[in-house]
């Protein structure tokens, strides 16, 4: 549980500092995505998941 509410609050910072720097460019992000086909927007995520998990795994494995 630990570990959920870390990864959690690290992607709520990230987010976070994205909007506070960047929010002119949220919009361009968007209608760059709404641009792919939705085939490549599910493989997208699913490489965004493995890619998660993955690190999530590796950080635990080091001790965090």
């Amino acid at each position: 549980m630990a570990t959920l509410l870390l990864v959690l609050g690290a992607v709520a910072v990230v987010e976070g500092v994205v909007l506070a720097l960047l929010p002119h460019r949220i919009e361009d992000v968007l209608e760059m995505l709404r641009s792919f086909p939705i085939e490549a927007r599910r493989l997208a995520g699913l490489i965004a998941v493995v890619a998660g998990v993955a690190l999530v795994a590796l950080a635990r494995s080091l001790g965090a």
